[in-house]
């Protein structure tokens, strides 16, 4: 079982963004920007393009608003999309609000958050989903 799995199954807390019966997105609590989401299918698959075709495309889908929501959120040009996939073995998109092509860049050291800041992060994001 991935450390995705068991944030799924409530056994890790998580900052939960959204989810619905295939799809749970939460915030990545090392983020590259503040806002930094990732969108997990809840079947545990390994790589990204190993899913179906039908299940990728409602899991940009499940996206689209949490994107919308974490652009009207930050200052940012927009909402950058990745799917690296090398850190947990488990399929997932990293969400990040982004300003330029460098700040998707993965190499850089990542944020370190209060618990106070993400929890702030994760009720401004889900009040733009209302």
């Amino acid at each position: 079982m991935t450390i995705f799995s068991k944030i799924i199954a409530g056994e890790i807390p998580s900052y939960k963004i959204a989810e619905n019966d295939k799809f749970f997105a939460f915030l990545d609590i090392f983020p590259m920007t503040e806002g930094h989401t990732l969108v997990v299918p809840k079947t545990e698959t390994n790589k990204l393009f190993d899913l179906d075709e039908a299940f990728l495309a409602e899991m940009l889908v499940f996206a689209r608003p949490i994107a919308k929501a974490i652009e009207s959120s930050f200052d940012c040009d927009r909402v950058g999309i990745a799917a690296i996939g090398l850190e947990v073995p488990h399929a997932h998109l990293h969400l990040v609000p982004i300003n330029s092509a460098d700040d998707l860049n993965f190499t850089r050291p990542k944020l370190k958050l209060s618990d106070e800041r993400l929890e702030t992060i994760q009720q401004t994001i889900i009040e733009k989903l209302k």
